[in-house]
């Protein structure tokens, strides 16, 4: 472990202060008494992290036995303990609630680094497990040794050092640690590497995980240059968030695949697991479509979609259909709002004017139905509501949210910001409601 501790001067400050997390098992172990041996050569100050996250009935017992290292040990000890789970995905939710403590206590203590204890033999499993389902250039690198973060870095010193290393050095160093019974169990896949493939490939080379971190750093390299190019096209056809398909599908391929993992990166962030090979193909086969919408299902309840010559990515929003009473001020699950004037002078489709004897009131504001049609002002007819959404290009994601308006017997006044039914007044006829919409982003057209 020398020159993990080398490696760790050079990159650590005297006086600093120093967060590592701590799970209580042989690896973050060695960690924290490896960080601790350098302590009073550059007066650290450490800061365990630990999180218990109740998923084992030994977990409080870890608890118990990291807080008692850190007591005889005079390091100051941060619990979190995690009992809200939901149902799904449970594995992907510690890790989030697990770096969101060790960021909290990051600023609560004006910390540099975070240390984590994933080590070399971790790096292998990782890169294979992802070359076996597919990942982007950046997911066959594993992980990095150094992640710079806002205001902080996270460093993995042990990512040169295998597991056997780590044991033998709690063992001569009698370092307590907890054995997790699950990391033998084959329903995990990362157990099902490290039981059967990782053994093989060292009969082949004991040194192999050197191979595999140079392999790593290599691929880094290259990523870093790719993105470097990437980024300059980026900046010409994705704009607020929204990529120009008819720019895109002019570039090059590698640069079109580099784009799309980058904006599933950026979406993703740690999740980035949960994409493989056949997104991206389904998205790159999408933006080469004639069909001007369409949208893919991705992980996370994330959509990719396609909206004439515009690409994006968009969380899934839980807005349900809704019906309500049109009151004086009307604020919208979208963001938008519905308002009664006294006054107006704007006779644009953001502002309608009603004459209640025409109607049955209350007016009502709700959202789409399939098969809504309405008597468009200026046609003889009614007119599919659906098909007005096709012809003024609203995205398929805003259809179903959008507001309309209607009377007691669910006539369809209005599509507010779209088009008025032959129930608006013009100038010179009598009304006595009027209407304004204003969008979300606080525009009245």
């Amino acid at each position: 472990m020398n020159e993990v501790k080398k490696n760790l001067l050079k990159q650590l400050e005297p006086n600093e202060t120093v967060i590592v997390a701590t799970s209580g098992g042989p690896d973050s172990m060695a960690l924290l008494h490896i960080v601790l041996s350098l302590r009073e050569k550059i007066n650290l100050n450490i800061i365990c992290a630990h999180v218990n996250h109740k998923l084992r009935k030994e977990s409080d017992e870890e608890e118990v036995m990291v807080k008692d290292f850190c007591t005889k040990n005079n390091i100051s000890c941060e619990i979190m303990t995690i009992d809200d789970y939901k149902k799904s995905n449970i594995e992907n939710q510690a890790r989030n609630k697990r770096y969101e403590f060790f960021e909290k206590n990051v600023k609560k203590c004006q910390a540099k680094h975070l240390l984590t204890a994933h080590h070399g033999d971790d790096l292998i499993e990782t890169i294979l497990m992802r070359i076996t389902r597919g990942s982007t250039l950046k997911g066959y690198q594993g992980f990095k040794e150094k992640i710079p973060k806002e205001g902080y870095t996270i460093l993995r010193p042990l990512i040169t050092v295998t597991k056997e290393q780590l044991l033998d050095y709690c063992e001569k160093n009698k370092i307590p640690y907890a054995i997790d019974k699950t990391n033998e169990e084959d329903k995990y896949t990362r157990n099902r590497y490290r039981k059967y493939i990782l053994p093989k490939l060292k009969e082949e080379d004991k040194n192999v995980h050197k191979k595999f971190y140079k392999l790593s750093k290599t691929l880094e390299l290259y990523n870093d240059y790719i993105n470097e190019e990437t980024l300059e096209k980026l900046k010409e056809i994705y704009i607020n968030n929204k990529l120009n398909i008819e720019k895109f599908n002019n570039l090059k391929k590698l640069i079109k695949l580099k784009i799309i993992y980058h904006i599933l990166e950026d979406a993703y962030k740690e999740d980035i697991t949960l994409i493989n090979d056949n997104h991206t193909k389904l998205i790159l086969e999408m933006l080469k479509n004639q069909k001007p919408n369409q949208k893919i299902d991705l992980p996370n309840r994330i959509k990719a979609i396609k909206s004439y010559n515009y690409f994006y990515l968009e969380k899934e929003k839980e807005i349900e259909y809704y019906k309500k009473i049109i009151e004086p001020i009307n604020l919208l699950p979208d963001g938008s709002k519905i308002i009664k004037q006294n006054t107006s002078s704007d006779h644009s489709n953001y502002t309608i004017y009603l004459d209640s004897k025409e109607l049955t009131l209350p007016l009502y504001i709700r959202t789409y139905s399939t098969g809504d049609k309405i008597e468009v002002k200026g046609l003889n007819g009614s007119k599919k509501i659906k098909d007005i959404f096709i012809n003024e290009k609203i995205p398929q994601s805003k259809r179903k949210i959008w507001p309309i308006v209607t009377d007691s017997e669910n006539i369809i006044l209005w599509i507010p910001g779209i088009k008025k039914s032959k129930f608006d007044k013009p100038k010179g006829e009598n009304y006595d409601i009027i209407l304004k919409y204003v969008s979300k982003e606080g525009a009245v057209k």
